[in-house]
């Protein structure tokens, strides 16, 4: 069995920010288990500055293996040199966790200057390479931070990533595929894209309101006053996905 925490838009700015992350990343440190791996993600910084880079650094530095990928938000140099310690470059950040009897591809979603996504064509001809290295019978996690599918949340659904037709198509070539991981929305949501399930993280530093939800002022998106929240994706050996979703208080 296998278990993967997964958050995402930790957004660090303010002190607002870094207190909320500190107090999922120290739930996380003191599970009485050590995580198979902590995926985040996107949208690390909210500005994509070196400096927020390095508060972020500091806050992710965990007992327990780490993944995080772009998102709208992060700047790609500054993302590779602030986290991953590699030469600033605008190329996509790919990359790939080998865990035990698991893959997860991480994909960047990002679009420079844009708050939409897209995965281009490196990233595609990328995920197809990667896909086919993967050992026959082991489970793959394709994550990235923009979801490809409408989640009815229209202040999301008109930034979500777009040109899902070629990623669905992929994925009806690679049946390992088990699952597709996203962000984005700042809300735990569970859905499907190309007959697979699709589960997108809780926001970190606010929750976004949904169309049904009661607003406190006219153009209101976002609450910040809902604790942040992770999940836990669980594989077993069946190469069955469960997800557990848990909020992680602030106080203390």
């Amino acid at each position: 069995m296998a278990v993967i925490a997964h958050l995402s838009d930790i957004h660090i700015d303010d002190e607002r920010s870094v207190h909320r992350t500190r107090a999922v990343v120290d739930y996380l440190e003191d599970l009485p288990y050590d995580l198979d791996l902590v995926l985040v993600s996107g949208d690390v910084a909210d500005h994509g500055t070196p400096e927020e880079y390095a508060v972020a650094r500091g806050l992710l530095d965990s007992r327990h293996p780490v993944l995080v990928c772009p998102g709208n938000h992060d700047d790609r140099a500054a993302f590779r040199e602030g986290l991953l310690g590699e030469p600033a470059d605008a190329a996509p950040v790919d990359q790939v966790f080998r865990g035990a009897g698991f893959t997860v591809l991480a994909c960047d979603s990002s679009v420079p200057g844009k708050p939409e996504g897209w995965l281009g064509d490196e990233t595609v001809a990328w995920l197809e390479g990667e896909l086919r290295r993967v050992p026959e019978g082991e489970a793959v996690l394709v994550a990235f931070h923009h979801p490809p599918v409408p989640l009815h949340v229209p202040y999301v659904d008109g930034i979500r990533q777009f040109g899902e037709e070629r990623l669905a198509e992929l994925a009806g070539r690679h049946p390992r595929i088990t699952a597709f991981l996203a962000g984005h929305a700042h809300t735990a949501a569970a859905t499907t894209f190309a007959g697979l399930p699709l589960l997108v993280a809780p926001g970190v530093v606010n929750t976004v309101l949904l169309p049904w939800e009661q607003r406190t002022y006219a153009g209101q998106q976002v609450r910040l006053d809902q604790p942040p929240g992770v999940a836990f994706h669980v594989l077993d050996e069946d190469r069955r996905l469960t997800t557990h979703f848990r909020t992680v208080s602030t106080q203390g």
